[in-house]
């Protein structure tokens, strides 16, 4: 299996250590080139906003198969520059690979961050932030804020918290240069032998202190709201802000108050087949972009699994246990050449919320399947206590796709609605 296309970005809190062993914690005092220096805040008003004017709008690349992942692109510095990061709602802290020296980066040296003296001190609200959780002291107010992220497919990221200006053209076409903290990571870890995705860095999206949208909203430059549409035939948009919020036509449903204060979480929810009830009902979702795929835990995987299976018996389908593709796999007479050819053999899915009157998210079989280079079509439901999930269960964005997602922090919800999303908005 490539290990792009099993992208899991999902970070938890250190509460939930134990169960995941998946924790962001920050008490490394390791050596770091530009530690001790505090970070001067521009003193031009016209860079740092204070009330909410617009939205920023973002184009995305990428696509679930074969890449396994979504991006965008930001100019990050003074002078700026260019960064591809990997969209994830499933962490909070964004960083970039750090030219201090850099351990275990993919990146040219061209394209690795260089700090200037911009490091965040320890005694920072930030930095306590990305401590939550876990003990934590300042030896000196004047130390650097170090951090470690770890993911759950075992990868992490390594280094000290700086900040810097990201400039940015708002749909109102203000342009803007907030002072926002993020990651300098020196020692990046893949696991396996396949590469990471070729991406700088991950643009942390959670509902956290220290996220990308949670900054924002903080400096006064948009309302604290994200939005994700992202195209089946890859591409799409990501938005900060409500002024792209539709006025009508979505499904919202609240995000569930847990020890996962950090995710996107909504529930319970129902899982349908066929439109008919499964008797798999209580599902607390973590709503995960950062995920190419969606997680079930092993009981609830096991038996939508044989719902799908009962479902293709007497059916032109047989098992194709040569596809490396992912878990699950069938083939036909002849190569599939998309989901389209094969998915009147397959049943929808729906996921039912039962605390919120009549909504649902439907899944089409396109919406659930893919079809591999071989042309065989697989399963994009995986077993998530294999890859350390145990019992929680995580939407990525095989679910998204062709649907406009809002993350309304404000609001406490979670909406949806089919959307076009080949295309970008008009301001």
């Amino acid at each position: 299996m490539e290990k792009k296309s099993k992208r899991r970005r999902v970070l938890l809190s250190s509460s939930v250590m134990a169960f995941f062993f998946i924790v962001l914690v920050a008490n490394f005092q390791g050596s770091f080139s530009a530690a001790s220096q505090t970070p001067k805040p521009s003193k031009k008003k016209s860079t740092q906003p204070t009330s909410f004017g617009s939205s920023l709008l973002l184009p995305v690349a990428g696509n679930v198969y074969p890449l396994g992942y979504y991006s965008v692109s930001l100019n990050i510095g003074n002078p700026p520059k260019l960064f591809e990061l990997d969209i994830d709602t499933g962490s909070d802290l964004t960083w970039l690979q750090c030219d201090a020296p850099c351990t275990g980066c993919t990146q040219p040296l061209d394209r690795l961050y260089k700090p200037k003296n911009n490091v965040v001190p320890c005694a920072d609200p930030l930095c306590s932030a990305i401590h939550s959780g876990g003990k934590f002291q300042c030896e000196s107010s004047n130390d650097q804020c170090d951090y470690e992220v770890q993911y759950a497919d075992d990868g992490s990221s390594l280094g000290v918290l700086v900040l810097d200006y990201f400039p940015l053209r708002l749909m109102n076409g203000s342009l803007l240069r907030p002072l926002m903290a993020f990651g300098c990571g020196y020692d990046q870890k893949n696991p396996g032998s396949l590469p990471p995705p070729p991406t700088s860095g991950v643009l942390g999206l959670g509902n956290g202190k220290t996220s990308f949208v949670s900054q924002l909203q903080d400096l006064g430059v948009i309302k604290n709201v994200i939005g994700h549409c992202l195209s089946r035939l890859g591409g799409g948009f990501l938005f900060f802000g409500d002024h792209l919020v539709p006025s009508s036509g979505i499904s919202w449903t609240p995000m569930t108050r847990s020890s996962l204060d950090k995710h996107y979480t909504s529930g319970p929810a129902e899982l349908l087949f066929g439109g008919k009830s499964t008797g798999i009902k209580g599902l607390e979702l973590i709503f995960d972009s950062g995920s190419s795929y969606t997680y079930f835990s092993a009981q609830i995987y096991q038996s939508t699994l044989n719902l799908i299976r009962k479902d293709l018996s007497g059916k032109p389908l047989k098992d194709a246990p040569e596809e490396k593709a992912l878990s699950i796999c069938w083939k036909g007479a002849k190569p599939f050449k998309s989901v389209s050819d094969v998915k009147s053999y397959f049943t929808p899915l729906a996921l039912s919320f039962t605390k919120s009157k009549n909504v649902q998210l439907q899944l089409p079989p396109e919406d659930y399947l893919i079809v591999t280079k071989n042309g065989n079509v697989c399963l994009g439901i995986l077993n998530g206590s294999e890859v350390g999930l145990e019992n929680f269960e995580v939407i990525g964005d095989i679910f998204f796709q062709d649907k406009l997602v809002i993350y309304d922090n404000g609001n406490h919800q979670i909406g949806w609605v089919p959307a076009n999303c080949d295309r970008l908005p008009k301001s």
